[in-house]
Formats: structure tokens, C-alpha cells, sequence
């Protein structure tokens, strides 16, 4: 019963409803009592030959009276009950999703996306169902129990309502026994549920590339592997949740046994009427349901138990990255000094950055270049705070990175990231994604700005065209480019770019950084990127190799050090005259 007391500040938030539900519970349960007296009634009047016309329509005008009390009353605690079980899961659903969004890049590098989907559905359902067919089977079971076993003792005959239930506490000790391995296989059911959804996810997502290197049989395999697992734990979780009813049977049957032989004893020495005995025959009738909603009690339970646990430690984590009391809402500025001695992303052993100084006049251009790996996004992920545990100061403005709100900073930077993700909604709407209310006219300036305009008119639907999900239906270029023209509709006062022109030609780039030149000459610019011709007209090229700044200067002050950035501006030159030469010849 753990699990109610974790829920218990839901319950003393919505205990009015619930205080409701029971009540017409009890109505219903007290309602359920009036047949089988009223059957006991019948008989003893048939047995006695004196029911008449008039008894007979006042016993079934009582009847209908008990089954409207129980409609009317069932409505209520379905109402209540199951209304409250709908409330907790809006909470918590709003909850788990508001603690993902202000979770740190660790926290999603621990957990796989399938595992928090896992939490997100399958958990919470079950969390819910405590809080309403828990709630539900628990006061009814002891209600209906309660109630009977009191009309069974007033109505009948407290002698042959003792002796009727000394099979009772068998049901306890086995609901015990079973309940701490039902909890133990539950938990182990939720994880197993989690791996399957891991891997769902992971194959969908990656299904291009798994037909791609025609791994489709061997993925399907592996997926097999996954669902046999799960099948085989599910198993042992029904196999013990199978127990309860067979054992409540059992229960029951002995129940019926005694009172058939000592009731049977009792009215043949005229201490009970035969009409009472129907009547207590009746009443264990409605005694079935407490016994097996017990076993569906703790199915409920323990499912609910177990993933509250899980979801509770999911919410338990904290984030990292922490906003300061009284921090700032706006950025100071856009000039950027970034120092950073060291930085080691965590569990890892060796540094990641060393050494990385550079400072950015507002309304400069900042290049970054290097092999891959060397650490160009890591600077970047430092300025956006998905790290703060990082040894230096990071400056924008004047002011220290974290002393800015979260939504202050990043509300003040377009970052284009190097993996581009556009959302299953229409063009219009992913250009303008951080700024819904943009018109028309400042969602196709953006796009223009962004080198898509044209691409959009060519579509079928132009700006209202479905994208599809993860922009599955664009090429590459198309992808860069309307990802490039949302960071730019909010005309952020820094703009990010990482490695954001990789996939499109030379002379789109051009184009693209020719409007950049013009809408931008006045705002701060960060351009990381492998081709060199991005950031020929940065204010300053930082060359980073392992971490560390190997060079920095101009454009001509890096190629007169002759060094990696001369050697590769002179590779990709050769590369792009013999990519034209090639087109020429086409």
C-alpha cells in the first residue's frame, strides 16, 4: 500500500472529489444490499404461502428503487473517481514533459529516447490507474466487504457469518506473499518495456540506413531477440499475477462448503429460516467481487508501484546548468570575451577544451576551423550553456554567461546546429518556430535571407508544404537552409552557425553569406565550419586542433603563417577549380 502513500499529496489536493466518490460508493454498496434480502423476503412469503399482490409489488418497487439508487450512485463515483485519475495523469504528464525540457545535454545522454518515451506512456498509465481503479477497487472491495458481512450478521446470523469466514485470512496471507514478488517482476516487466521501446524507436528512426547497408533481416533479428526477452518476463509476471484468482476460488468455494453444511444445519433446526439462507447464499454472492478485486488490487498496486519509483527517480534528477536568484533577462550586449582554461565533459578522463581565449567586438565575425572532432562545437556548447562545469569565464555583454536567465541568453541567439531537426508541420511554420506570431511577409523575408525562398515556391504547396517528419521530404540543402532562415527571423543579436553550410554548393553559400554581410553588419557572427570559404571574412579564424588554439589571425594572416589553414585553403581550392572545370565539361 506504499504506492498511496507516495501519491497521498494528490490525494489531500483533490480530497474533496475523492471523499465524493467513496461517499457514492457507499450509497451503492448500501444499495446492493436491499436484493438478496429482499429475495430471502420472497422465498420465506412463498415458503409461507402469504405473499400476495400487493407484497409482491411493494418488494419489486423496492428493487427498482435499490437499482436507480445504484445507477445514480455508480455515476457519481465514476465521475469523481475516475475524473480524479484523469487530473493526476495531466499533472504528471505535465510534469515528467516540463523536467525534460529544463534537463541538461547530460540527462539525455544518459537516458535513450525510447526509455523517457517508456516513462512518459507506459508508466504513467500505470501511475493513473492507481489513482483510479486502485482507488476504486480498494474502498469498494472494503465497502462492499464491510457492508455485507454487517447485513450478513444483522439480516441472518452472526454464528454462520463467523464460521463462514474463518477461510478469510488465507486470502491475506496469499495476497501478501504474492504482492512482494508481483513487485519485484513488475519492475522488472517496466524495464524490459523500456528496452523494447529503445529499440523500436532507434530502428524507425534509422530506417533509411538500415535498408541502406541492407541490414533489414539481421535489425529484425535483433529486434526478436528484444521481444523474446520481454515476452519471457512478462511471463513470469502472469504466471504470479494467474495465482490470485485460482487461490480466491479456492477461498470462495470453502466459503460456500461451510455455509451450505452448517446453514443447511442451522435451518433444519429452525435457528434460520430457508429465505435467510438465500438471502446469506446471496450475499456471498456479493462477497466474490471484494475477493478477487483483491488480487486485481495489487496487480494494480504493484504495477503502480514500481513506476512511480521509476518516474520519481527520473524526476529526481537535477539539471546542471542552474539559473542564479535575480539573474538577468536580457542580454547586457553581444560582444563576446570567452575564456576557458579547461573543460572536461563529465566522465570523461581527458579534456575536451584548453586554453581557449578569444574576444569578440560586438558586430564582429568570429570563424572557427579545424579537423573534426578538434572541439569547434564543444567552444559552442559552452556559450549556450549546455555545460557550466567548465573552468574560466565566458563573458557576452560584459556579463557573465550565468548570471543571464536561460531564456534571457538563449532568446538572444540563432544557433544553427550541425544536425538539423525541422518538425512534421508545415514550411511557414518551422521557418517562424521560435516567433509564432511572424507574418507571411517576415517569414518569406527570412527565407530569402536563407537562400530557400526560391526552393518553397517550387513546391507544391509552397509555404504551407508538410515537411514531413524531420524534414524527410528535403534534400540536405534544403534542410540547412530553412534551419539557417529560423535562427534568422528572430534577427537574433548572435548568430551561430555549426558547420550549417556543409550541404549546400559554393555558390549558394555566397549567396547566403552576401545576405549575412548585409542584414548582419551590425550584430555578432560565429561561423564553425570544415570549408574554409565560409569564414574567409570573419574579424578573426581560430584553428583548433585537439582542443587547443594552434593558430588565429585574418584570413591573410593565416595563410602567410603557412601552416594547416594555408594547407587546406589550398586543398579545397584545388577541389572547388576542379569541381568547376568538371561542371564545365558537363
Amino acid at each position: 500500500m506504499g504506492i498511496f502513500i507516495k501519491l497521498s499529496w494528490f490525494f489531500k489536493q483533490q480530497k474533496k472529489r475523492y471523499i465524493a466518490g467513496v461517499l457514492f460508493l457507499l450509497l451503492a454498496d448500501l444499495a446492493g444490499l436491499i436484493p438478496p434480502r429482499v429475495i430471502g423476503v420472497l422465498a420465506d412469503l412463498m415458503n409461507d404461502r402469504q405473499l400476495t399482490l400487493q407484497l409482491l409489488f411493494l418488494w419489486v418497487g423496492l428493487l427498482a428503487l435499490a437499482a436507480l439508487v445504484q445507477y445514480l450512485s455508480r455515476y457519481g463515483w465514476r465521475n469523481m473517481i475516475w475524473g480524479g485519475a484523469a487530473t493526476l495523469e495531466r499533472e504528471l504528464r505535465t510534469s515528467l514533459f516540463s523536467h525534460f525540457m529544463k534537463m541538461d545535454e547530460t540527462f539525455f545522454q544518459r537516458h535513450r529516447t525510447g526509455d523517457l518515451m517508456a516513462h512518459a506512456t507506459n508508466d504513467l498509465n500505470a501511475i493513473q490507474n492507481v489513482a483510479g481503479a486502485g482507488i476504486l477497487t480498494l474502498f469498494d472491495s472494503i465497502l462492499t466487504g464491510g457492508t455485507t458481512i454487517i447485513a450478513m450478521m444483522v439480516f441472518v446470523d452472526w454464528r454462520l457469518t463467523l464460521v463462514a469466514l474463518i477461510p478469510m485470512p488465507l486470502l491475506a496471507v496469499s495476497a501478501r506473499v504474492l504482492g512482494r514478488r508481483l513487485h519485484q517482476a513488475f519492475g522488472e516487466s517496466q524495464a524490459a518495456f523500456s528496452r523494447l521501446n529503445d529499440k523500436t524507436q532507434e530502428s524507425i528512426s534509422g530506417i533509411k540506413v538500415i535498408k541502406t547497408f541492407d541490414q533489414n533481416q539481421p535489425d529484425v533479428a535483433d529486434f526478436e531477440k528484444i521481444i523474446n526477452k520481454t515476452v519471457r518476463i512478462n511471463r513470469k509476471v502472469y504466471r504470479i499475477d494467474s495465482l490470485f484468482d485460482p487461490t480466491t476460488s479456492i477461498i470462495i468455494g470453502l466459503t460456500y462448503a461451510i455455509t451450505i453444511a452448517y446453514g443447511g444445519w442451522l435451518v433444519t433446526t429452525h435457528v434460520i429460516t430457508l429465505g435467510q439462507l438465500i438471502s446469506f447464499v446471496s450475499y456471498i454472492g456479493a462477497l466474490v467481487w471484494p475477493m478477487f478485486a483483491i488480487g486485481r488490487l495489487f496487480n494494480v498496486i504493484e504495477r503502480g508501484n514500481a513506476s512511480y519509483d521509476r518516474v520519481a527517480e527520473l524526476l529526481g534528477e537535477q539539471s546542471l546548468i542552474k539559473e542564479r536568484p535575480g539573474a538577468i533577462e536580457a542580454l547586457a550586449g553581444s560582444s563576446i570575451d570567452y575564456h576557458v582554461a579547461q573543460f572536461t565533459y563529465p566522465d570523461d578522463q581527458q579534456p575536451a577544451l584548453t586554453k581557449i581565449d578569444f574576444d569578440l567586438a560586438a558586430g564582429g565575425t568570429l570563424g572557427l576551423v579545424g579537423r573534426v572532432g578538434a572541439g569547434k562545437t564543444t567552444i559552442i556548447k559552452l556559450l549556450l550553456r549546455e555545460f557550466d562545469n567548465y573552468d574560466g569565464t565566458i563573458m557576452i555583454g560584459g556579463k557573465n554567461v550565468k548570471d543571464y536567465t536561460l531564456e534571457g541568453l538563449l532568446s538572444a541567439i540563432g544557433y544553427v546546429p550541425q544536425d538539423n531537426f525541422l518538425f512534421s508541420s508545415s514550411v511557414r511554420d518551422n521557418i517562424r518556430f521560435a516567433a509564432m506570431d511572424k507574418s507571411d511577409l517576415e517569414v518569406q523575408a527570412a527565407a530569402q535571407q536563407g537562400a530557400i525562398h526560391d526552393d518553397i515556391q517550387n513546391f507544391r504547396n509552397q509555404y504551407d508544404t508538410l515537411v514531413g517528419e524531420k524534414g524527410v521530404s528535403l534534400s540536405g540543402g534544403q534542410k540547412q537552409r530553412l534551419a539557417i532562415s529560423r535562427a534568422l527571423i528572430t534577427m537574433p543579436e548572435i548568430l551561430i552557425l555549426d558547420d550549417a553550410l556543409s550541404a549546400v554548393d559554393a555558390k549558394t553559400e555566397m549567396q547566403i553569406l552576401e545576405n549575412l554581410k548585409q542584414e548582419r553588419h551590425n550584430k555578432t557572427t560565429i561561423i564553425a565550419s570544415h570549408r574554409l570559404s565560409a569564414v574567409v571574412n570573419a574579424s578573426e579564424i581560430l584553428v583548433i586542433d585537439d582542443g587547443r588554439v594552434v593558430e588565429r589571425g585574418t584570413h591573410e594572416q593565416l595563410l602567410a603563417l603557412d601552416g594547416w589553414y594555408a594547407e587546406m585553403w589550398q586543398r579545397q581550392q584545388i577541389s572547388a577549380e576542379m569541381g568547376a572545370d568538371q561542371d564545365g565539361r558537363d
